[in-house]
């Protein structure tokens, strides 16, 4: 067996630069996903609910390359302790940004089907926040 991959790709009318701050920077963050407190650089990292405070995500940031790529392992409460890697790549394209994700090493199987589609729907969710909030600023 293989490890289950989600993929999403969504465009963004804004500037790879503006994009990366979306996904970096604590407080544009904190509109579409979780909140950091510090921007996401190579290192360890964990994000808290905007509104609770609980801790709800951790890791290590793994690549960090201004405005073209960004790689972090993920973890949460659910997955019992294991790990899966969120790949971001940023590409310019006419008129502003591809965005693409890949969220690898997720575990696979029945009993894990519902934590996949969680996190298939939540980065749906997540992802439109962050495209009403690029394009709103």
């Amino acid at each position: 067996m293989t490890d289950t991959t989600l993929t999403k790709t969504i465009y963004l009318r804004a500037t790879p630069a503006k994009v990366w701050a979306y996904l970096t920077d604590p407080d544009k963050l904190a509109i579409w996903f979780h909140k950091p407190k510090t921007a996401l650089e190579a290192g360890a990292y964990e994000m808290f609910g905007s509104e609770s405070g609980d801790k709800l995500m951790w890791g290590q940031v793994l690549v960090a390359e201004p405005f073209t790529r960004l790689e972090y392992t993920f973890s949460i409460t659910p997955m019992g302790g294991k790990t899966s890697t969120v790949k971001w790549a940023l590409e310019e394209v006419a008129g502003g940004t591809k965005l693409s994700l890949r969220h690898e090493g997720l575990p696979q199987g029945e009993e894990a089907f519902d934590l996949v589609l969680a996190l298939d729907k939540g980065w749906d969710d997540h992802l439109g926040r962050m495209r009403a909030s690029v394009h709103d600023s």
